[in-house]
């Protein structure tokens, strides 16, 4: 007999010895992380609260029980039985069931009133029907995003369940050997903003954090190639851990199935859509602008199909020594600050991802309360001495004065934006700006995938600020609704109408102007002086947005509509800080001072050699740890 089925025969006779007399145990198995039951008693499963709970905690491991065939039943008696359960106020907009698994799905509006309180209506649901419900939230607002990632994955759940065996098969093997070292090894975003990719290895495991391209510098990859990164391959890769959906940190992951990956990669329920959004966009941009794009679609379904979801402060076993658990970053939606439990105690290791530390608008502030935390690899984009942004409030009063002295001039205001993030956390400050009258009330135009990415934030209102989180779920009362808030979706056409009409403010993709819709809003309102180029984000070295930033006023917009466009910029060109998705310099400083315990090692990264710099200074000289400003392909022995 192999080690594997011994180990399932143990692990069946274990969960079996765990179980009062009544409940049925048909087969158990691991599916990815998870410790899966499948059992001929479901409904007494049900009727025992607290056994999912207690077995949890017993094996330490995450628990589903689902019905084994025969015990639920059909589909067609099923229905009528769940909607006469759940609530009308629940708003149930579909019922799918799936018999290769023993789930039903239920689409509500509200599915907290498919929960119940503390998972009674569940219970009571597989009581009566045997299926084990799975419950989804309708998104306020239709997004073609969710709704095709949701399908995709219905459609692909008996294939899906086949990959899960093989991941829990490999996550929970004995390991082979003791555990008594860790490194990290530095594959891009070291003394440069971009290209995030590192690998953390130990005697059993290989996890890759992030893999990403770098804003304005084609072709700069991380290095995959190298022999410091794979060696044997992506096939020798444990796992993949996403932190966010920004292309600098997603947008090259596909690459690894096109090269031969066939593993889980880890990250949050929003980040999944978010990045097939964004990384179906790259594509398309680098089609229309005559570039090879470096993978297909098929390659970014095969990332979809291979995502496992992790929820804030879940701790999930990933590899055999290695245990992940993600928290609130405060950068965009479903960004993460990673932490990583190496062995048996052995190490812990924090990888900050993009961080704001402060609570704005759209979400709370970065978490950094853990348990343990002895290295840390942490962002320093505004890591130089002086990198001090404005106040919030100084920041929106900056941006409402810029607006009225544009509309009085009959101007627009053309804002590059990231779709993701700075779009929405605008969208919010417009939003009060206009209904309390403090700039006149205008159109805003939405241009690119600013309004699908809004549409994702309210399918997830549980990753947003409470107040916000509750205004989202009332439709009345959605800022995101908001009528002056109109998507450009009559192409050039239509753009070329707004830039001749009326005074409105125009949020547009992409956020540092390296290619999409904003160069066609600097070839028409850039020679206008009565309009305002206004930048509200980070804008990276070698970005086109930098260079105007920095005083550049003869721009070539690039190979944009089948022909090249030389733009003498005559708009206004402002800069406002304060709305970036990145800590300050204080902000950085105050992750670190108030973490506790505060990491024994800090490596520096996700900045310029400047900001790398002075960080990394700044934190030893201040709380006496050692840091590091690394540099691409270093490896570091953390423990």
């Amino acid at each position: 007999m192999s080690d594997t089925t011994t180990s399932s025969s143990d692990l069946y006779d274990r969960v079996a010895n765990e179980l009062p007399s009544g409940l049925d145990v048909s087969e158990v198995q691991y599916e990815g992380p998870d410790l899966v039951i499948y059992t001929e008693t479901p409904r007494e499963f049900a009727k025992n609260g607290s056994i999912i709970g207690d077995l949890a905690r017993t094996f330490r491991k995450r628990i589903a029980i689902r019905p084994a065939a025969g015990t639920r039943s059909p589909p067609d008696e099923a229905r009528p039985l769940i909607e006469g359960i759940v609530p009308d106020e629940a708003e149930i907009r579909e019922l799918e069931f799936y018999p290769e698994v023993g789930e039903v799905i239920i689409e509500a509006a509200k599915p907290g009133l498919v929960i119940g309180r503390r998972g009674s209506t569940l219970r009571e649901i597989t009581k009566e029907v045997g299926w084990t419900p799975d419950v989804i939230r309708t998104p306020p607002m239709e997004s073609s995003t969710v709704d095709n990632v949701r399908g995709f994955l219905r459609q692909e759940r008996g294939e899906r369940r086949d990959f899960l065996e093989r991941v829990g098969e490999k996550i929970h093997r004995e390991p082979e050997k003791d555990v008594d070292w860790a490194r990290v090894t530095t594959l891009g975003c070291c003394r440069e903003v971009g290209r995030a990719s590192f690998l953390l290895s130990t005697p059993n495991s290989r996890i890759l954090i992030d893999c990403g391209d770098k804003p304005g510098a084609e072709g700069e990859v991380p290095y995959l190639h190298a022999p410091e990164a794979f060696g044997a391959g992506p096939q020798s890769i444990d796992a993949v851990v996403l932190t966010h959906a920004h292309l600098d940190h997603s947008a090259l992951l596909p690459l690894l199935f096109k090269y031969g990956y066939d593993g889980p990669v880890y990250t949050t329920e929003p980040t999944r859509d978010l990045m097939g959004l964004l990384q179906l966009d790259y594509l398309d941009v680098a089609a229309k602008e005559g570039r090879t794009p470096p993978y297909s679609s098929e390659q970014v379904r095969e990332e979809i199909k291979r995502t496992i979801t992790v929820d804030y402060g879940n701790t999930t076993d990933i590899a055999p020594d290695v245990k992940l658990t993600m928290h609130n970053a405060g950068h965009i939606l479903g960004s993460a600050v990673c932490h990583f439990h190496v062995g048996d105690g052995f190490h812990n290791v924090v990888f900050s991802g993009d961080i704001h530390y402060e609570p704005t608008r759209l979400f709370n502030g970065a978490v950094n309360d853990f348990p343990r935390a002895e290295s840390m690899v942490m962002e320093s984009t505004y890591g130089r001495r002086g990198d001090h942004q404005t106040e919030t409030a100084k920041s929106e009063a900056r941006v409402k004065n810029l607006i009225q002295e544009t509309y009085e001039a009959g101007g627009k205001v053309v804002i590059p934006a990231f779709a993701v993030g700075r779009s929405q956390e605008l969208m919010l400050v417009l939003e009060e700006a206009m209904r309390e009258g403090d700039v006149p009330t205008m159109p805003v135009y939405l241009d690119g995938m600013i309004r699908e990415a809004t549409a994702i934030h309210t399918a997830y209102p549980e990753y947003l600020r409470d107040g916000l989180r509750e205004r989202i779920l009332h439709e009345d009362e959605n800022p995101f609704l908001a009528e002056q808030f109109q998507q450009v979706d009559g192409g050039q056409e239509m753009r070329e109408a707004i830039a001749s009409g009326e005074p409105c403010i125009i949020l547009s993709t992409s956020g540092m102007v390296t290619g999409g819709p904003i160069m066609s809003w600097l070839e028409l309102l850039g020679p206008d002086p009565d309009s305002t180029l206004l930048f509200v984000g980070y804008q990276a070295e070698g970005t086109l947005g930098r260079r105007i930033q920095s005083g550049r006023t003869e721009v070539t917009l690039g190979d944009h509509r089948d022909r090249a466009a030389r733009v003498t910029l005559e708009c206004r060109i402002e800069s406002v800080s304060g709305f970036s998705g990145h800590a300050d310099r204080a902000g950085l400083e105050n992750f670190v001072k108030e973490m506790n315990p505060r990491p024994e090692t800090i490596l520096c990264v996700h900045g310029d050699e400047r900001a790398t710099d002075h960080l990394s200074s700044a934190l030893y000289q201040q709380f006496n740890v050692r840091t590091n400003q690394p540099k691409n392909l270093e490896t570091f022995r953390l423990a």
